[in-house]
């Protein structure tokens, strides 16, 4: 496995990019209501990217072998999809919970990040899987230190969804992130039983940890990218990019719309936007 360590230029690069990525979130935010179709929001992300920001939709068209291109801007994810969900016709309603995955390409460099949105009123059941997720997510991050492993990431994310009993998905991770979309090397968001890479000062990958509220296992449908809960939970996920610093890690996708990490988080503060 060769993960690249990223250079002061390259780090420079990922965090406009990562931003930006950021920033198109934020900006999406407040059209995220009942009533307005996936479809909508995934055109509004695509002007904003290409017009705005002067940036590349890195989803449109993305093509792994063996699949069919990818056909929009955006990955929309409501209620029991877990990831890929495609834009389209569905409108949203009341009490849905839905992540906005977005990837932007500036200057040749990935930015990668997603949120979790209750539209309207959230029902209990939503909230509560929204904030476990967020919480999941900063487990993992906040086990990135020089010297661990990127099984410490597995198992912060398993121990935070095994306390408050949700399951963490395992078909699908993070991963390394710079010039390439997805670079080595693949991070489990729970706990594996061989031997992980050691974080080393300039690595750059993401974590993204999915989490069911019923059993982690999952289904595609028939279009080749919408993933599922098998049980038809409710699943979330939230994602940062994260760089291995010297002492420890830094978030590279953050903006001013970026929410502020829980109480528990001593490695990192939510920088100024002011």
């Amino acid at each position: 496995m060769s993960i690249k360590i990223k250079t002061a230029e390259d780090i420079a690069g990922l965090r406009i990019a990562g931003r930006k990525a950021s920033e198109l979130l934020d900006y999406l935010t407040p059209f995220v209501k009942p009533g307005v179709t996936t479809g909508e929001l995934d055109k509004l992300a695509h002007d904003y990217t290409v017009n705005v920001q002067k940036a590349i939709p890195a989803c449109l068209g993305y093509c792994p072998p063996g699949m069919t291109p990818y056909p929009a801007t955006t990955c929309i994810s409501v209620n029991h999809v877990v990831c890929h969900g495609i834009p389209g016709e569905k409108k949203l309603k009341a009490g849905d919970i839905v992540n906005i995955d977005v990837t932007s390409i500036v200057d040749g460099y990935h930015g990668d990040t997603s949120r979790m949105f209750i539209v309207g009123k959230p029902t209990i059941a939503g909230q509560r899987l929204v904030d476990i997720a967020f919480g999941t997510m900063w487990a993992g991050i906040d086990a990135v230190r020089p010297g661990g492993t990127f099984n410490d990431i597995g198992k912060a994310c398993q121990a935070y969804a095994d306390k408050h009993g949700v399951s963490v998905v395992r078909d699908y991770g993070g991963h390394g992130i710079g010039k390439g979309f997805h670079e080595e090397p693949h991070v489990h968001h729970f706990p594996i039983n061989h031997p992980t890479p050691v974080f080393e000062p300039g690595m750059v990958f993401t974590i993204e940890p999915m989490v069911n509220a019923g059993r982690y296992h999952t289904s595609m449908m028939k279009d080749g990218w919408t993933v599922v809960t098998k049980d038809r939970s409710l699943s979330a996920q939230w994602e940062h990019m994260v760089l291995v610093t010297e002492t420890g890690y830094d978030i590279l996708t953050v903006s001013a719309g970026t929410p502020e990490p829980p109480e528990f988080v001593t490695g990192w503060k939510k920088p100024s936007f002011e």
